[in-house]
């Protein structure tokens, strides 16, 4: 039979070889990638009694496909295989996790090129606006994924919305709605088996399609609420795992694009400079050239953005000048001066 898992064998393999760590979601919220709703779909033709694709999180049945061993979709596989954040949309725990690379000859689980496990792209539960469904399955799930993987990191792929667990953190939420889908950033992230927490940011999608500074206002807000909570209630990083603006929005530019990139990376760098929870970014999106046929309005070609990948080299620059400094110090203590504190405070335009 076909075995789709050899593409993305192929995809860990070439990572490896570029010293590229991967976050591999384990599904997807979302029906583009077949998702929780194709689970669903899975489970009515069995003769269950399903009447949401919320079933999804709380059905015995369901919840066992989502664990048990179940053959990928190879149309789900191979459209997730061209975005940057690989989804495997119906890949089961056992199956990503125990597979031998037929490259590399490296069980998954066993593999550093593996960075994460996420448990499923920005899970919402609507049906249920107390978070308690949502709740109960992120707990499971996640001490699942810890059972058979205890060498990986888990995070659980969430936008980062507060819930009703946090009343007075309710004003950084984009929009009333956002308090209605059944997640709860900071209730979401108390639980046993995951890592480090995760948000996105879209203010486009959140709170207008046409460009504004409200847009660059609620960036840096949003940031710096979930780096305070991370630090004050999780006591872990809080890695922004998406982030970006549509080319397809009213009053876009480029400009524009590039002052929102170089928001989000001065807020991750001033946590950083502190030694606070701030502990990454990842862009949606670039795209390699030749594949602009696949923009969904998000995609950056490098090629085709010198000024954006101008800064995105010099926050990369940056950190791993903050990284070198921090190892120095992790490893000789904090009593003497690294020289290259003073270089970094003489070239702060890095």
């Amino acid at each position: 039979s076909y075995d789709e898992l050899q593409a993305l064998d192929f995809v860990i393999s070439e990572a490896r070889k570029y010293k590229i760590r991967l976050i591999l979601s384990l599904t997807n919220n979302w029906d583009a990638y077949g998702g929780k709703a194709q689970y669903v779909k899975w489970g009515k033709a069995a003769g269950l009694n399903l009447t949401s694709d919320d079933d999804f999180f709380t059905h015995p049945t369901l919840k066992s496909y989502y664990k048990a061993h179940v053959k990928a979709s190879r149309k789900a596989l191979f459209t997730s295989l061209d975005h940057l954040t690989i989804v495997g949309i119906v890949l089961n725990l056992p199956t990503v996790l125990n597979r031998v690379n037929t490259l590399t000859n490296i069980t998954y689980k066993d593999d550093p090129t593996v960075f994460a496990w996420e448990l499923m792209n920005e899970p919402r539960c609507t049906s249920d606006p107390s978070g308690n469904k949502l709740q109960d399955w992120i707990q499971e799930m996640a001490v699942y994924v810890k059972s058979v993987d205890p060498k990986h990191l888990v995070e659980i792929g969430l936008e980062g919305f507060y819930g009703p667990s946090a009343p007075a953190r309710v004003q950084f939420n984009p929009n009333t709605y956002a308090q209605q889908v059944g997640t709860d950033f900071i209730r979401n992230h108390q639980v046993l088996g995951v890592d480090f927490a995760s948000a996105h940011i879209y203010a486009d999608s959140w709170i207008s399609q046409s460009i504004s500074d409200v847009h660059l206002q609620f960036t840096k807000s949003w940031m710096e609420a979930h780096i305070e909570d991370a630090e004050k209630y999780l006591g872990m990083p809080v890695v922004f795992s998406e982030f970006g603006i549509s080319s397809n929005d009213p009053g876009y530019n480029s400009s524009f694009r590039d002052t929102l990139i170089s928001t989000v990376y001065k807020t991750i760098l001033n946590s950083t400079r502190k030694g606070g929870s701030g502990g990454g970014s990842l862009l949606w999106q670039l795209f390699p050239d030749g594949t602009d046929y696949m923009d969904d309005g998000y995609a950056i070609v490098l090629s085709k953005s010198p000024s954006t990948a101008n800064i995105i080299t010099l926050h990369s620059t940056r950190l791993a000048l903050f990284n070198s400094r921090c190892s120095w110090k992790c490893r000789w203590g904090c009593k003497k001066k690294h020289p290259i504190e003073g270089f970094l405070l003489r070239y702060d335009e890095l």
